[in-house]
């Protein structure tokens, strides 16, 4: 292993601890779990920046990155709304918005061009608001702590940035494949235009 694939081996232990997070939640164990979410929260912000500041990004690193989150993510909207503390409309409507990004990047791929995967920049404020909420969700299950107004606010702002986030996805990658197919037409019928040209000369 060489140095420059340390954000990569950051991101594979932070996909390591979806399961230990499944674990500690069913048997709920918040403290363990709140920890857990801590570890992958510093992870990914040093995996981030190890990967920026040194030129360390790869491909591999690319499509890793942004799987160890929507794993932990959508791992804890599950456990989360099966425990009882999140609703399963919410977790419904991210694993929603996700499945149709995912769907939508594959029809991207093979019917307009290689689809590289960026995230929009409400959809960073989405993932931020999701961390938030499940952190507020886990440690209102903590003794003495009262944190169920807060999480009633993450709750529906969380909705409302997966409904934005979503809509902004749309218009970015469909107006970016409205142009690339026009571009691609134009060029055809140039190609088509000429041999004819030719002919008549």
């Amino acid at each position: 292993m060489q140095v420059r694939d340390i954000p990569n081996l950051l991101t594979g232990i932070r996909i390591l601890l979806v399961v230990p997070l499944i674990y500690v939640l069913l048997a709920e164990n918040y403290w363990l779990a709140l920890w857990i979410i801590f570890v992958a929260s510093i992870s990914d912000g040093l995996d981030g920046f190890l990967a920026r500041h040194y030129h360390w990004q790869s491909r591999l690193g690319s499509i890793l990155d942004p799987l160890a989150d929507k794993l932990l993510l959508i791992s804890s909207f599950i456990m989360l709304a099966w425990l009882g503390h999140l609703p399963y409309w919410l977790m419904l409507l991210a694993l929603g918005r996700d499945f149709a990004i995912m769907l939508g990047g594959v029809g991207y791929h093979f019917f307009i061009g290689p689809f590289e995967m960026e995230p929009v920049p409400l959809s960073k404020l989405n993932t931020l608001c999701q961390v938030l909420l499940i952190m507020a969700v886990i440690i209102a299950q903590l003794p003495g702590l009262d944190m169920f107004q807060l999480t009633d606010w993450l709750i529906y702002l969380v909705a409302v940035t997966t409904i934005l986030s979503g809509m902004q996805y749309i218009w970015h990658w469909g107006g970016q494949a409205w142009r690339l197919s026009r571009a691609q037409k134009t060029e055809s019928e140039s190609h088509r235009r000429r041999p004819e040209s030719t002919n008549r000369g």
